[in-house]
């Protein structure tokens, strides 16, 4: 089949946006906002790409629990704009587990941090003062390291003790890199304490959606995109670019444009860059990520559990946390299971009874269980590895952009980090 087509007989595009996620979505709008028109091609039914709301019997809940930080600065922005902000709930930080308890009092950086370790429950005199000091040693240096390694080998070297780590440390990385401690990018973790923990004390906040994601940014930004001239083209899969004469032709819907940021899912890009022999280094990359997965269990009770604060770790270390979401309809409870681990190979509804026991342990008694759903995201995130060499916002071809939590970036694969990605795209453009 010849894919070429007449310039003639297909209208000029101008910028064309390929995926509908949360870093497309950002590039859309901000592209909009400065005046510009894009076509937006999502190849699903729906925006939001890994963050997004699915049907389940009627009820609208979320395909994986997401939480933000008051240091989402972009995401925040985007979403002051689209109205949608009251959609959230902002707590100051309270980190709750078995045992353990961490609250960040309502005071200026650092004395929020350094009382809140003081106060610190199941921590000893020596864990809360290897914690300050780690802490103090990162911000002496800024929190550069010289050279990345394992975020295990960083703490080992730092002298943090085994209950620290496991009630402290291993929580924070697991939950913000998506990627086990013994394989995780140090560097990246100490970006994340740095932006969270060492920040604006606003900074630490966990924001808590009380409403479906689709609703936080998807929708509204739909809305936005089309009130201001640009087309949003859903269940439209782009298959791969050509690219002829300094002009993109985008195979799938046979349409043409200038300018191309691609914002899929970093495991389509080598394929959407296949007939380009100029990002052959660009593809090659992408293709040595490797991925993590996030298991999601959705529980549906007779009546609202009572949470001492919207999330509970149910244990230590890589143990799953449970979120309260009665917001979504009264009794429902997401727990959530970050990374690969041997929850992955066990039945379905063993695991679901192993954490309604863990659950118990923690609530107490528990009302009548309705229903339940697992949902797994197998290439939920890519692994943050220590040295992953990330790729750039511009490629060496003119005109054509990568946006995604993937890209260069400080950030692990978060809401953010594909925010301010699809922004930088953005202006690149106009810029």
């Amino acid at each position: 089949m010849d894919n070429r087509l007449n310039p003639d007989s297909r209208p000029d595009l101008s910028i064309a946006i390929v995926g509908g996620g949360w870093a497309g979505l950002a590039a859309a709008m901000t592209l909009a906002d400065a005046g510009r028109r894009v076509t937006l091609f999502e190849s699903a039914q729906q925006l939001g790409g890994r963050s997004r709301s699915v049907d389940w019997a009627g009820l609208i809940i979320d395909n994986g629990q997401h939480l933000m930080a008051g240091a989402y600065r972009e995401t925040l922005a985007l979403m002051t704009r689209l109205g949608t902000l009251d959609l959230l709930e902002r707590r100051r930080l309270d980190l709750r587990a078995p045992g353990f308890r961490l609250a960040l009092p309502d005071l200026p950086a650092p004395f929020h941090l350094a009382v809140g370790l003081t106060m610190a429950r199941g921590l000893s005199l020596t864990d809360k003062l290897a914690a300050a000091r780690f802490m103090l040693a990162l911000q002496q240096r800024h929190f550069k390291l010289d050279s990345d390694r394992s975020a295990a080998i960083l703490l080992a070297e730092y002298r943090q003790p085994r209950r620290l780590i496991e009630r402290l440390w291993q929580p924070i990385c697991v939950a913000a890199l998506n990627t086990p401690l013994a394989m995780a990018s140090a560097q990246v973790f100490c970006n994340v304490l740095r932006d969270s923990l060492a920040g604006a004390r606003q900074d630490s906040d966990f924001l808590f959606n009380r409403a479906a994601m689709g609703r936080l940014l998807p929708e509204a930004a739909q809305r936005y995109l089309t009130e201001r001239g640009s087309t949003v083209r859903l269940s439209s899969r782009v298959e791969a670019l050509r690219l002829e004469q300094g002009r993109f032709t985008l195979l799938g819907p046979d349409l043409e444009a200038d300018q191309v940021i691609i914002a899929t899912h970093p495991a389509r890009v080598p394929a959407l860059l296949a007939g380009i022999a100029v990002a052959a280094k660009t593809a090659a990359q992408i293709r040595q990520f490797t991925w993590q997965p996030i298991l999601t269990l959705w529980l549906r009770f007779a009546a609202p559990l009572r949470f001492p604060y919207p999330m509970l770790a149910l244990g230590y270390g890589a143990a799953p946390w449970a979120f309260e979401r009665n917001d979504l309809a009264p009794g429902m409870v997401a727990i959530v299971i970050s990374a690969e681990g041997p929850h992955l190979k066990q039945a379905p509804e063993r695991l679901r009874d192993q954490l309604l026991h863990k659950l118990t342990v923690e609530l107490g008694p528990l009302p009548a269980l309705l229903a339940s759903k697992a949902i797994v995201e197998k290439r939920a995130t890519f692994a943050s590895r220590p040295g992953l060499v990330r790729p750039g916002h511009a490629t060496p071809i003119a005109g054509l952009y990568l946006a995604g939590d993937y890209t260069a970036g400080d950030y692990p694969a978060t809401l953010e980090g594909a925010v301010r990605s699809g922004v930088r795209c953005a202006h690149l453009i106009f810029d």
